[in-house]
């Protein structure tokens, strides 16, 4: 079989001949080679698999180095040479230890290029990148056109060798038209020299450093000895050079000699025809050169005969007296027209022709061996099918556009040409991807139909005839330029890995050996009928009689099923249909349609099969890929490790490798279709067909049609994976290879790029030691191998599940959903394991319920499948739990990262049964039923969840979980409803703890959990959750906001216990402690020192009367924060005596009057600060006054009816007047107060307030007098008060009678008067008043003494 592979050309060089354009023009044949490095077969190398192969067309020389183990970069460029034109056959590739060195002949010239080796760019001999750089990457940058490097000739060569002298110089050989050999010699690269040129003749040898001789010189020479074709071999010290010329004769000049040792006629080969054949020049002949160790040089001569080609095995010998001569090894026969290429091995002849239908056909032989003549057939990849059978039911654009796009019909190539001429070279396509590619020729076709129409209204018929016609169009024109480059040029075979390639003008076709079974489907019936033994019958010689009979009938079934009945076979596997029944209907047709009685011919075949069920079972066994695949242990070598990592890993080899698995299966899908409907035959044939009768009709319908039905839907699996392309969904930095936007890459090939060849690698040479990977690389041996467990690897019978866990890694997910899709009906292998991978596609594209039934569907099978065991296997817990449970968990694990919840909950709930017995597991699983009702916002579900939980510290956590979540979420009324059987405490608990963590003006779990007990009725823990709040605002939070809500904090704690009875209405102080600051050491403080030792408190019991005392507290607080904010910050943990002064400080006078009175405070200060107010407007400006309306209006002033405007002033003092009335108190302190604050201030007392403390207690208003130093005020007041005694305004000092005998005892202060006269007597001012103050008491004594005497006289 072979493989396509196309590769682009990355720089583009043009050469300079130095010669002008010749008149007219040279057209020669375009032409292609190929070279592979000398240890391009051993494994450790770094050319292992590694060749170069070239094309020529007119001056354009192509050359591209390919590796089937690593990506090679920079690995094409193209030679143009101006004015020239390359000779066919003219490019010859030779390697030093240093350097590649490529030789070119023109028709005019000859080239060299020096490149660098690859061992000599990658010295180390670990080379483990993913990508290497091909020899021709820096080939822009050689000196290509220099004169040490190239040589022109005047005369154009007919045929060309070339090879490299053991000291550096370039030989090139040549056949001028004149006759003989022209050796044109360059010196070694790295060293100065001149050209030489050499003239081989038969008679003399002539020699000239430059040009060639004139002919007139020469003297005329018969053009007979004219070579076509050319060849040279360095054997020993010695170059030979072979020249097959057109007088049939074969001549070998000896380059050491300069002469000619040896021609022979090659006409006495020819066994008839040698007089005819002598007058005709063999201008056809081609010649080939091999050496072998077994046979020595050997020289493979064809003799382009009309009708019989013959291909001539000469071996070189040599004498002891230095003669040679031609020993004929062999002479074999071809009967075909035209000879493109042939090539020669150690064993075999290649030979490649063109039939007269323009198809490849490719043969090889064995010379050696094959007594018989018989050449080998190689199955070449037919060409696309001319035309396409479009079905009612289908679209002929999608049609067309699945033919042309599927990977292995056409290359991007030829539909970018066909693109580019449909569209009239408008556009140019470069490197366009490859679905842009699609629309791109969608788009053309699709307005070419548009713009042929003249008609608004069509009918669907006509429209579709129309698009099958413009389709049709555009398919014949890639149909043309894919037969262009699929000419075929040359072959090449790599004697080291016996790898052939076919080299054609678009790609190059790898060959690789056809398996026995497929040999024998497509072989030709008289390829057949000279089969002795085929492998299949194991030796058997009546099931091989059998089994050819049986595969000729099979081919004359494939004639009869063409076109409609080939679509509806496919139609019916495709849309899961019975295949049974499709083959049926198949014969059914047959029959019905057999104008030309092949079911009779098939039917007297069948006579000649003895044993039918047997040769059915040879067949169906060999063609049966289910195994048991193991991996053999690993080389220690690190070398063979890091040389197999690579082996067949570039893009070339994962083509082909996946190419060769779809070729298989094409082929044996058509087999096992076939091999159906010959089986039904049989059936309906019955008895006269089948010799055991019912027993062997009963195998065949029970087993036989069975397998076969199961082979055919497995193959054309595999036909359906390798032609579906991947989408690149996977970053091109880690793909280990770069494939062509022209080249999309299918879903085989990124499995076996990604999984498939370590497996394969490790299969083959896991069991090898290290000599055995140092053995040559068998190219034939080794692909057979990868391609048969590439196909095991994707067989979906066989255990492994390698293939769709890759798919689903690298999330080919809609491939995967058809792969499951087409396996579901008959594949009974890993079923768990592809519900499982279709679950997740389902996921990937957002088909949930469908997710989670194919999930439970492969829920049985865990422990039964491999994958499905490996999936649960890195489980931490796998020892203990039940692999379902295992398995549930995964699954669980996946639905949460997709985000579905609602699936969650229904697994979990289904693996809830299954674990019955494990506590643990249940936990877990009833933990993740809570987290998604809870996310969910399923509060009801969640709390329900959290109560089945059988473990204590997972159901606390959800517990805790709740409670936050539904506190955030605002959802108080759920959280404080639900009844948290034996939970209650553990509620309290978080919620307190909770409260106390967090900040208090963000959160409200204090409220909740006063919402919690008054729900509860529980009043009394509510009152003491409230008041610890408001506590708490009043130390963390001073701010308005705080105050207001401690203000509410106390009322609602007053509330609840005035809602309890008396004796149960008191709270437990709450203390601040380490549960204040959660998170905290209990051994150390803030500061990491070690923390005193706790100190056990006391606990105090709060009353109502407390409480009652701390909420008028806080609406004190409230009040100054809302009069005065900046106050805020201190009033909040603010002291009773301490928010007097507060208080007082802002104005507000009847709050700090109600404050002392609460708290039994004296009322002092209240009565000193008002008077220093009064003090500050009476003396103070205008904007004193301004200010001291706010303070004022703050408090209640007494009412006054009046029409004089008062000012703030006036106010103040009513309000101290006011203050005094109401506040009355023993011996009048706060009289004496207020007066005592005016006379410190030096501030004259009003005579409201003289008059009002004199009537109470005038001999304290005389102290104060007296120590302030006011002796005027103070004499005044004694005047006055000694005038009341004698009954002059007594009424003003509060004395009921005045003195008299018959009056109550009087008194006057005597201390404090003889203090004043004392002060008056010792002052000079004073004097006057001194006087007049002892003439008063005088006047009193007096009386006094009147008084007394008529008392005691009235005793």
């Amino acid at each position: 079989m072979n493989i396509h592979i196309f590769e682009p050309v990355d720089q583009v060089l043009c050469l300079c001949a130095g010669v002008s354009a010749p008149p007219g023009g040279v057209k020669l044949p375009d032409s292609a080679g190929g070279f592979s490095y000398e240890e391009s077969g051993t494994l450790l190398s770094i050319t292992s698999n590694r060749f170069i192969h070239w094309s020529t067309s007119g001056d354009t020389v192509q050359l591209v180095e390919q590796s089937l183990d690593t990506n090679l970069l920079n690995n094409a460029i193209r030679l143009k040479f101006l004015h020239c034109s390359v000779l066919p056959g003219g490019v010859h590739i030779h390697e030093t230890l240093n350097n590649v060195i490529i030789l070119i002949v023109t028709n005019l010239s000859v080239h060299r290029l020096v490149l660098p080796h690859p061992t000599r760019m990658y010295r180390s001999e670990l080379v483990t990148e993913l990508q290497m750089q091909s020899v021709f990457t820096d080939v822009g940058k050689l000196s290509i056109q220099d004169e040490a490097h190239s040589f022109i000739l005047p005369q154009s060569p007919a045929a060309s060798a070339a090879w490299i002298s053991p000291n550096g110089h370039a030989h090139f050989a040549l056949a001028p038209p004149t006759g003989g050999v022209t050796v044109v010699t360059l010196p070694p690269h790295d060293q100065q020299g001149s050209v030489s040129l050499l003239e081989l003749k038969q008679s003399s040898v002539m020699q000239r450093l430059a040009g060639w001789m004139p002919s007139a010189i020469r003297g005329e020479q018969s053009p007979c000895d004219l070579a076509v074709s050319l060849a040279a071999w360095s054997l020993e010290d010695d170059t030979f050079i072979f020249a097959l010329c057109q007088d049939h004769k074969l001549r070998v000049w000896s380059f050491k000699e300069l002469q000619c040792v040896l021609v022979a006629d090659l006409l006495d080969y020819v066994p008839v025809g040698r007089a005819e054949l002598r007058c005709v020049p063999g201008q056809a002949h081609r010649l080939r050169v091999c050496f072998s160790g077994s046979t020595g040089l050997c020289v493979c001569v064809y003799l382009a005969i009309p009708k019989r080609g013959q291909f001539c095995v000469l071996q070189l010998m040599a004498s002891d007296n230095g003669r040679y001569s031609l020993e004929n090894i062999s002479t074999q026969f071809s009967t075909q027209e035209t000879l493109v290429d042939f090539a020669l091995t150690s064993t075999d002849i290649w030979g490649l022709w063109v039939d007269d239908d323009n198809q490849t056909v490719v043969k090889y032989i064995n010379f050696e061996h094959n007594t018989a003549g018989m050449w080998n057939q190689v199955f070449v990849q037919p060409p696309p099918e001319e035309e396409i059978h479009i079905g009612l039911d289908q679209d002929p654009r999608e049609t067309y556009l699945d033919v042309l796009f599927s990977p292995l019909r056409f290359t991007a190539e030829a539909i970018v040409k066909a693109l580019q001429i449909y569209k009239r070279g408008t556009e140019r396509f470069v490197d366009v991807p490859w679905d842009a590619l699609k629309k791109e020729v969608t788009l053309a076709v699709e307005n070419e139909l548009q713009s042929s129409v003249t008609e608004f209204e069509f009918s669907q018929e006509d429209y579709r005839m129309l698009q099958v016609e413009f389709w049709s169009k555009f398919y014949a024109c890639c149909l043309q330029y894919q037969e262009a480059l699929s000419t075929p040029l040359a072959l090449h075979i790599n004697q080291a890995t016996a790898m052939v390639c076919l080299l054609k003008k678009g790609f190059v076709s790898f060959l690789l050996p056809c398996f026995a079974v497929d040999h024998l489907y497509l072989s030709a019936d008289e390829y057949l009928s000279s089969e002795e033994e085929t492998p299949v019958s194991e030796g058997d010689s009546d099931l091989s009689r059998d089994v050819l009979q049986m595969v000729q009938c099979l081919r004359m079934v494939s004639d009869c099923v063409q076109g409609e009945m080939a679509c509806e076979m496919e139609k019916a596997l495709e849309l899961l249909l019975s295949p049974e029944r499709a083959a049926e209907q198949v014969l059914e047709n047959m029959l019905a349609n057999d104008r030309s009685n092949v079911i009779e011919d098939i039917t007297n075949k069948l006579q000649d099969v003895r044993n039918p069920l047997a040769a059915m079972g040879a067949l169906l066994r060999e063609l049966d890929l289910e195994t048991d695949m193991e991996t053999g242990p690993e080389t220690t070598s690190l070398n063979v490790r890091i040389s197999l990592s690579q082996l067949y890993g570039s893009t070339v080899a994962v083509s082909v490798v996946c190419q060769a698995v779809c070729q298989v299966a094409l082929t044996r899908a058509l087999l096992c279709r076939d091999l159906l409907i010959l089986q039904h035959l049989y059936l309906r044939l019955g008895d006269n067909m089948l010799l055991a009768g019912s027993a062997q009709s009963l195998q065949l319908q029970q087993d036989l049609i069975p397998r076969c039905s199961h082979l055919l839907c497995c193959y054309y699996l595999l036909k359906q994976l390798i032609l579906t392309i991947s989408p690149n969904l996977i970053d091109s930095l880690s793909l280990t290879v770069s494939l062509s936007v022209l080249n999309p890459q299918t879903v085989v090939e990124l499995f076996y790029q990604n999984v498939g060849r370590k497996v394969i690698v490790s299969q083959l040479f896991g069991q090898r030691d290290l000599q055995a990977a140092q053995s040559p690389l068998h190219w034939p041996q080794l692909s057979s191998s990868v391609v048969t467990l590439l196909g095991q690897l994707l067989w979906p019978s066989n255990p492994g599940f390698l293939f769709p866990e890759c798919m689903m890694g690298n999330c080919q997910y809609t491939q995967l959903q058809e792969y499951v899709r087409l396996i579901g009906p008959w594949c009974q292998a890993n079923v768990g394991s592809c519900r499982f991978i279709l679950g997740q596609a389902y996921l990937a594209s957002g088909e949930g319920q469908k997710a989670l039934q194919c999930f439970q569907e492969a829920a049985p099978e865990v422990e039964k499948e491999e994958f499905l065991n490996r999936l649960t296997g890195s489980e931490e817990e796998a020892g203990t739990t039940a692999p379902r449970l295992l398995y549930y968990n995964k699954v669980l694990r996946l639905l949460e990262d997709v985000g579905l919840p609602e699936l969650v909950i229904q697994l979990a709930t289904l693996a809830i049964s299954e674990a019955v017995n494990d506590e643990r597991s249940l936990a877990a699983l009833w933990t993740r039923i809570f987290k998604h009702h809870l996310d969910l916002g399923h509060n009801r579900e969640a709390y329900e969840a959290l109560t089945q939980n059988p473990d204590a510290s997972r159901q606390l956590d959800c517990l805790r979980q709740l409670v936050v979540v539904l506190c955030e979420r605002a959802q108080l009324q759920d959280l404080v409803q639900f009844p948290y059987v034996n939970l209650h405490e553990e509620v309290v608990s978080i919620i307190e703890s909770r409260a106390r963590a967090v900040d208090l003006m963000t959160h409200n779990y204090y409220e909740l959990l006063y919402a919690f007990h008054i729900n509860r009725h529980n009043y009394r823990k509510a009152g003491t959750v409230m008041f610890e709040y408001g506590m708490r605002l009043g130390r963390e939070v001073r701010t308005l906001r705080g105050l207001q809500k401690q203000v509410n904090c106390f009322l609602a704690a007053l509330n609840c216990l005035r809602l309890i009875r008396p004796e149960y209405a008191w709270i437990v102080q709450p203390s601040p402690g380490p549960s204040d600051r959660p998170g905290t050491s209990p051994k150390r403080t803030h500061d990491g020192e070690l923390a005193a030792a706790p100190v056990s408190r006391q606990i105090e019991i709060l009353e109502l009367q407390d409480l009652e005392k701390e909420y008028i507290l806080s609406r004190c607080r409230l009040t100054l924060a809302q009069q005065h904010p900046p106050s805020a910050a201190i009033a909040g943990s603010a002291s009773a005596a301490e928010m007097v002064a507060l208080l007082v400080q802002a104005g507000l006078f009847d709050t700090a009057l109600s404050l002392c009175q609460t708290f039994k405070l004296p009322l002092t200060p209240v009565f000193e600060g008002l008077t220093f107010k009064c003090i500050k407007l009476q003396y103070g400006g205008e904007q004193s006054q301004n200010e001291a309306w706010n303070w004022l209006a703050a408090n209640q002033l007494p009412s006054l009816i009046t029409t004089k405007e008062c000012s703030a002033t006036d106010e103040a003092w009513r309000l101290l007047a006011s203050y005094l009335e109401k506040h009355q108190s023993q011996n009048a302190q706060y009289y004496r107060c207020v007066i005592n604050r005016l006379l410190s201030h030096g501030v004259p007392v009003p005579d409201w307030l003289v008059n009002a403390y004199k009537k109470v207690d005038a001999a304290a208003l005389l102290r104060l007098y007296l120590n302030y130093d006011q002796l005027e005020s103070a004499a005044e007041l004694v005047l006055e008060y000694v005038d009341a005694l004698l009954g002059k305004g007594h009424q003003y000092f509060g004395i009921e009678m005045p003195l008299s005998a018959m009056a109550p005892l009087v008194w006057l202060p005597y201390t404090s008067i003889d203090q004043l006269l004392h002060s008056l007597r010792d002052s000079q001012a004073n004097t006057q008043v001194y006087e007049k103050l002892s003439v008063k008491l005088a006047e009193y004594h007096r009386v006094v003494e009147q008084s007394t005497r008529h008392r005691l006289h009235a005793h």
